[in-house]
């Protein structure tokens, strides 16, 4: 398989950063070394190319109706300059994507008649783009919507600047005469110049510290990556998968996968991301699960043992029996103890119940907790 390249895959070689595939996509991994990396981001700044991340934008008169109609979340809510976190469902409820919604400024048609429309961003992850353009265009179509559909997914670069110093960094990357981002709340974004380049900037991140994503056009991203790698630490994604598990955050395709582990948002710990208001693609199945409740939910699991989790590890109860599965797990830079993250039945998911992870054939003591991981 040919894999996909960011725009900066030769500038991250010639630092030597080491390379992995990633949906599809030749990504940096580690620049210099992931314990390195992850402290900076929770000490200082780190920066990382995501220019994985899928970019698909919708615009038109009835692009509103085509979001809310495929997200789990309530798309009408949002202004220009909103981010909204949200599932990608199918009609069973279980979870084809999680996604960032941005509304983006209202876009001018030449049109007389049609005059400004609402406008989107919205960001599969990464090697979904194609799937996700498809699925909105074929619903738009059987729903006889009028807005268009565009996989921008190389047309723009992502960077995230991510770390207690990582906002004044991204402030004073600003060009003169531009917003000052220090004002813009969590979730929500605005165009701003970097290096004579406008960008769009928001106050996302997938890390647990504050900071920004900045998307720019994918031909600047060598000049205004060179803005931030100076003063942040460049980290790979392995730092970014340590930092992202610390939290809990889902990843797409481990922590969830529409054939492989399909759950629905209300198992995976996101029910805060459906608003069953909405009529989207699987409201009736989540709204007969969120009657009924769940058997399986996604936690927090602390290793007592010594011993590192990794994914597909089972999961056993005091009788050793098989309960569930990690989903994820790594020994925590940040909090030194090994953590993992999986599915186990509701009744053993209050905090400090007991039970094992089995590593490489051996049970390991492991009691469940709360995240962010403590």
């Amino acid at each position: 398989m040919t894999l996909r390249n960011p725009p900066l895959r030769e500038v991250h070689a010639e630092r030597d950063a080491k390379f992995t595939e990633f949906g599809g996509w030749d990504m940096p991994v580690e620049f210099d070394s992931i314990r390195a990396e992850h402290a900076a981001v929770r000490e200082a700044a780190g920066v990382f190319d995501v220019s994985h991340m899928g970019e698909i934008e919708v615009a038109g008169p009835d692009a509103t109706a085509l979001l809310n109609r495929l997200t789990t979340n309530d798309v009408t809510a949002l202004s220009p300059g909103d981010a909204q976190y949200a599932a990608i469902t199918r009609e069973d409820g279980v979870m084809l994507d999680d996604t960032v919604v941005y509304r983006l400024p209202d876009e001018e048609r030449t049109d007389e008649t049609l005059g400004t429309v609402p406008a989107y961003l919205f960001i599969p992850n990464a090697g979904h783009d194609a799937e996700m353009h498809e699925r909105w265009v074929d619903h738009r179509d059987q729903w006889g919507l009028d807005c268009e559909v565009r996989n921008v997914t190389e047309d723009w670069a992502m960077f995230a600047v991510q770390g207690p110093e990582a906002p004044d960094l991204v402030a004073s990357a600003v060009d003169d005469g531009g917003p000052d981002v220090l004002e813009l709340p969590k979730f929500s974004a605005t165009f701003a110049p970097f290096a004579g380049v406008e960008c769009w900037v928001a106050r996302t991140g997938y890390t647990g510290e504050d900071g920004f994503e900045v998307l720019c056009p994918w031909a600047d991203a060598e000049a205004v990556w060179a803005l931030f790698a100076d003063d942040a630490t460049p980290c790979g994604l392995g730092a970014r998968d340590t930092l992202r598990i610390e939290q809990g955050f889902l990843l797409s395709g481990q922590d969830f996968h529409p054939e492989e582990e399909p759950r629905t948002p209300y198992e995976a710990d996101i029910g805060f991301a459906v608003d069953l208001d909405a009529e989207f693609v699987g409201r009736d199945a989540l709204a007969a699960q969120a009657e009924a409740g769940v058997e399986e939910t996604f936690v927090g699991i602390e290793l007592l043992d010594r011993g590192v989790p990794r994914h597909g590890y089972d999961v056993t109860n005091e009788d050793g029996h098989v309960v569930g599965t990690v989903t994820s797990g790594t020994m925590s830079p940040s909090l030194d103890k090994p953590i993992a993250l999986g599915y186990l039945p509701v009744d053993l998911t209050d905090p400090g119940t007991e039970v094992s992870v089995v590593v490489r054939g051996r049970e390991k003591r492991a009691k469940v907790v709360s995240v962010p991981f403590e």
